[in-house]
């Protein structure tokens, strides 16, 4: 799980800046909501971290399962 929040953060954390880097560029295709929006910024961040954090834990969970012999004997 660790490497995949990991990786998730590096991935949020450049398109957060570039994101604010292009904020005026897509300010005119916004609708209702500021190019640089913390509010949207902030939910559309927890947004990932949540499914990053979903999508790692069951194959986390599945590994822990396996005993590590049999995984060793099976290559």
């Amino acid at each position: 799980m660790t490497r995949g929040l990991r990786l998730a953060l590096v991935g949020i954390g450049i398109g957060l800046l570039a994101s604010l880097v292009l904020a005026r560029l897509t300010a005119s295709q916004l609708y209702g909501v500021e190019a640089a929006d913390l509010r949207t910024l902030a939910v559309s961040t927890a947004t990932l971290l949540l499914v990053v954090l979903t999508a790692s834990y069951s194959p986390a969970r599945r590994a822990t399962r396996v005993d590590p012999i049999e995984a060793l004997r099976y290559e």
